[in-house]
Formats: C-alpha cells, structure tokens, sequence
C-alpha cells in the first residue's frame, strides 16, 4: 500500500512502494485518485503531476521512493444533496453500504446531474471522502444505471484508498444473479475472455480488441426456464460490464440488455414475456472494513421487478 497524505480535496500525495514499482504514472495516479487515464494525461501536460518535485509524462515508469504529488485545479460543478429515499444497509463514518434500485445513475454526468445515488448519499452521510472528484466522492465501484444491488462508497479518504486496493487485490467478494437469454448446457463453469475498450465504439467494452484486460466470471446455474436461465455469478475481476460483455460473448446475453444482447422479451405458450430492463442484480458485497479489520459482507434479494418475471416465468414453464 502506498504511503499517501490528502492535504485536502485538492491535492493527492504519496511515495511509492515497492510492490507498485515499475508501474506507469498515468495508470497508478489514476487508480488512486479515481481520475480517469485521460484527465491525469491532462494533468500530467499541465505539469500538475510532479514525481521528486519535477515534470513527468504519462508512460514514465514510477521506482520505489519516487515522491508523487498531484494538484487537481479547481473545477465547476458541486454535488448537491437531495432527500432522495436510500437503502442504507450500514453506515458509520468511514464507509456507507447501500442497495441501489434499478434505474438510478451512480453519480451525475451529462444529462443526469441530479437524482443520482451520490446525491442521495450527499444528503444522508454525515461526510463524504475528498478523493475521487467533486461529483463522485469516494465512489470506488459502480453499478450500471440498469442494474440493482449493494454497492460500498467511501466517507473518508483513508476508507477510500484501502477500498481502491481491496478491489485492485481481487478480495473483494461480489455475487450477482442474472437472467440470461437461452439454456446453459453446463450446471457450472466459468468465462475467461479478456475485456477491452470497443475499437468501434468507445462507450462499449468487447472481448474483440487488442487492448484487453485478464477477466473472469465463475457460474452456477440457479433455475432453469423456457428460452432462458436464472445464474449466480461471481466475479474474479471487475471490468466495466463484466458480466453482461461475457454472457453475450458466449451466445448467452443478459435479457433485457439492449446494449449487448438486444433480447428483451420470449414468446412461451403463445405469451409474450417482456424485460423492461438488463436483469442483472449484485445480490451480495463482502469486504473488510477498511478501519477495523473485520470482514463484512450484505445481501440484498433481487428487486420486484425482477421477481416478477421469475414468477411469469415460472408460471409459463407449468
């Protein structure tokens, strides 16, 4: 772990350690500030990302010592609380743990800067962490808009870099249910395809491009159905999309993900069964308090919506 200091929400600085040696600067500052690769570039060009008080560039390999200091400008833009009703699973004041309902953008960005989940976060945390920008503060994961279940935010910066270390470790236990499209013929198995940027389309991830990254999804059929499969999947990494890019790769989309599998309805006994959105939930977070030490983990069962589709499922397949 890196020896880091916040002056404030403004600044981030640290010595590198030896197990994060030899790592490019553009991609270790921004997995510790939560910046994107391309803000930090820019930053970086700026000259407001210094290693041992001097200019650096992107590709520039960090060494154990290196003193790394980053000056975020001041930006427009504020995170304004809203009495937004909020799952909280827990809450004390270094982390909040809550159940995201399906339909709700995580954080504001263009064309949703308001009634996100961090502006409901805003309202019922005491304090938000300083790192991680000033519209998605402590924000160490994400769920997709689409996809329900627990999700962990940081309250403070020190909760906020262990969290981002847990998560880049892999120990981070999170378990999904999915409906997907069509029938599974194994009980059990796993993905392995590695996940990438789209070449063609830069909002998509792919397992088709050349700049992919090791990913992993373990499977256990749960239910099974006319034209369809209710899955428990858990994650070995945590790419953007993961599960939704890896069960289209193999014939087999998530229903009512109209992005990567178009599937968003089954015709059984003459009924047609419609999926109103990617049925996808994260039924399950565990982790190790970033304070104490203690393993926690929360679950939360799938949304009504989801239940419901269950049932008429269900109900066709009799």
């Amino acid at each position: 772990m890196h020896n880091m200091e916040s002056d404030n929400s403004r600044a981030l600085h640290y010595v590198v350690d030896p197990e994060t040696d030899g790592q490019r600067i553009d991609i270790q500052a921004s997995e510790l500030s939560g910046l994107t690769r391309s803000r930090v570039h820019n930053l970086i060009e700026e000259g407001l990302l210094k290693v041992n008080g001097a200019a650096t560039k992107p590709n520039y390999k960090t060494r154990a010592g290196d003193i790394i200091a980053l000056t975020l400008p001041e930006e427009t833009g504020a995170l304004i609380p809203e009495n937004i009703p909020l799952d909280i699973l827990f809450m004390d004041s270094s982390i909040i743990v809550v159940n995201k309902p399906p339909g709700m953008v995580v954080y504001p960005s263009t064309g949703h800067d308001s009634g996100t989940l961090m502006n409901a976060v805003a309202f019922h945390a005491p304090r938000l962490a300083g790192i991680g920008g000033p519209l998605r503060p402590g924000t160490v994961h994400r769920i997709d808009k689409d996809t329900s279940g627990v999700m962990i935010i940081a309250l403070d910066d020190t909760a906020y870099y262990n969290l981002v270390a847990q998560f880049k470790e892999r120990s981070i236990f999170r378990k999904y249910l999915t409906i997907i499209y069509g029938d599974m013929k194994m009980n059990s198995g796993e993905i392995n395809l590695k996940i990438g940027r789209s070449e063609s389309d830069r909002k998509k991830m792919s397992t088709m491009t050349r700049n992919a990254k090791e990913a992993l999804t373990r499977w256990v059929v749960v239910e099974r159905y006319p034209g369809a499969t209710l899955i428990e999947a858990k994650l070995g990494t945590g790419r953007t999309h993961q599960i939704r890019v890896h069960f289209s790769a193999v014939g087999h989309p998530v229903m009512g993900d109209t992005t990567y599998g178009k599937k968003t309805s089954l015709m059984i006994k003459g009924k047609k069964i419609s999926f109103p959105r990617q049925m996808l939930h994260a039924e399950v977070l565990g982790f190790v308090h970033p304070i104490t030490g203690a393993y926690m983990e929360f679950r939360r069962e799938m949304p009504e919506d989801m239940k419901e589709i269950l049932r008429q499922l269900r109900n066709r397949e009799e």
